[in-house]
């Protein structure tokens, strides 16, 4: 048994992408396979929009050398009073922050996938005046965190409810901070890629791989 510890999660994390990689047919798709790791300093996030079998936003967090992931139906809200539904999906390779193309036909998650929001965040979790490290939390089933990002910005909270077969499902929330604005629905009103300016129509036009010349 991998690790170093009598705790039943170390085997599980001495391979933390082996569930992703398993999903994926190096070759055939153009997601990244693994191989960057995270760096120092302030820990980045991303919301890629993907129109896969049904249109839903990922929200990941960097932590653990890993991208804790969650799939949004419905996207993130700046409305404090939105309960959002976000499902855990499998840790995905840091160097996923930036990806945005077309996953072919036939793969895993197939669809086109855009940078619909990205930067950095801050971790807001704590216990008994000490931080809890957001790895951590996802295994206990809470995270907190202040997103820096270019659509959205505040913090927000992401619980974890119950247990679909075997997958997590969890809420995430608003907090009530300068960054809530009930008025606003950016999911409707900015569609477009941060980093490309294309919309999901716009890099369905391109070719296979989202590349525009």
């Amino acid at each position: 048994m991998a690790g170093n510890s009598g705790k039943s999660r170390k085997p599980a994390s001495s391979r933390p992408l082996e569930k992703y990689r398993g999903k994926r047919r190096a070759g055939r798709t153009p997601e990244p396979m693994g191989g960057a790791s995270s760096k120092g300093g302030r820990r980045r996030f991303v919301i890629q929009k993907h129109s896969a079998t049904a249109l839903h936003y990922d929200f990941r967090l960097e932590a653990g050398g890993v991208l804790k992931s969650w799939a949004v139906p419905k996207g993130p809200s700046t409305d404090p009073r939105d309960r959002r539904l976000a499902m855990r999906t499998e840790d995905h390779p840091v160097d996923y922050l930036g990806f945005e193309g077309v996953i072919p036909p036939g793969e895993y998650g197939a669809g086109e996938v855009i940078v619909w929001d990205t930067g950095t965040y801050r971790n807001l979790a704590e216990d008994k005046g000490r931080k809890v490290p957001v790895a951590k939390g996802v295994g206990e089933g809470h995270v907190k965190v202040w997103l820096e990002g270019e659509k959205l910005r505040g913090g927000y909270a992401m619980t974890r409810t119950g247990q679909d077969g075997e997958r997590e499902r969890w809420i995430m929330i608003k907090l009530s901070d300068e960054g809530a604005d009930a008025r606003r629905n950016p999911v409707s009103t900015e569609p477009a890629s941060v980093r490309s300016g294309r919309t999901l129509e716009e890099l369905a036009e391109d070719d296979g791989h989202g590349k525009r010349s």
